[in-house]
């Protein structure tokens, strides 16, 4: 199949509480849009990728894929006022280019792997729609007024992350024909009745929202450099020689 991404960074981050979007702020010096363009792009069957961003950051765009020279990363289109409507802006886009399924993920997940991305990529060839998700584990309650209620039964519930895989024409369909905003696009592909698969995610791929989940990726990225480290130094001295 012909692959294409849609990177959705579009967002104002306003929960985060920082003027920079959550996107550019840099981890580790390096930041989380730039994270996922550098992992899509090292996955082969992965076509194009389309960038969808905020009228207001051109410029911070620009200066993330500053050194990235890959002709797979089209020009940037602008997103709407909702992430369901930024997402519609890009498929607009992505359609001239005849993509035959195409992957929406959350410019704010950086730690998105090439595991995840060819098994969703594996699942599209079969179904028409697939998404990454986590099963929930933790045990469930309604609350009123800060206090527990109602226990709430966790079996069958997943929690989804992104990328979510579809085929393209049937997503852009869907979007062309929906009424308003969504949590995601499988909440779109569903209204219009399409079938959609799970893989099973990471928790590594969680979404930066707050303050703590940035101080969080700044730890995942130390202790993937202290492993390194670590693996390096315990390398024969002759290792890699002929």
């Amino acid at each position: 199949m012909r692959a294409s991404v849609l990177i959705v960074a579009a967002g104002r981050g306003r929960r985060f509480g920082d003027e920079t979007p959550k996107q550019y702020l840099p981890i580790a010096g390096v930041c989380s849009l730039r994270r996922c363009l550098e992992t899509f792009l090292s996955v082969d069957a992965i076509a194009m990728v389309q960038p969808v961003i905020h009228a207001d950051d051109a410029d911070m765009f620009a200066a993330a894929i500053e050194g990235l020279d890959d002709s797979r990363i089209l020009p940037p289109v602008l997103g709407g006022a909702t992430r369901a409507k930024s997402v519609t802006c890009g498929l607009r886009a992505l359609a001239a280019n005849s993509p035959d399924c195409v992957l929406v993920h959350d410019a704010a997940r950086p730690f998105v792997s090439q595991r995840i991305i060819l098994d969703v990529l594996e699942e599209l060839t079969q179904a028409d729609a697939a998404f990454a998700a986590l099963p929930v584990v933790d045990a469930l309650w309604q609350t009123s007024d800060g206090a527990a209620i109602n226990p709430v039964p966790r079996d069958g519930l997943w929690r989804a992350q992104t990328p979510q895989g579809f085929r393209f024409d049937p997503l852009l369909s869907a979007h062309l024909s929906y009424d308003g905003d969504a949590a995601d696009d499988v909440e779109i592909a569903r209204a219009m009745g399409i079938e959609v698969r799970i893989v099973m995610g990471a928790s590594e791929n969680f979404k930066i929202t707050t303050p703590q989940d940035l101080e969080r990726a700044e730890q995942v990225v130390a202790n993937d450099a202290t492993k390194e480290q670590a693996v390096i130094a315990h390398l024969p001295l002759h290792a890699g020689r002929g």
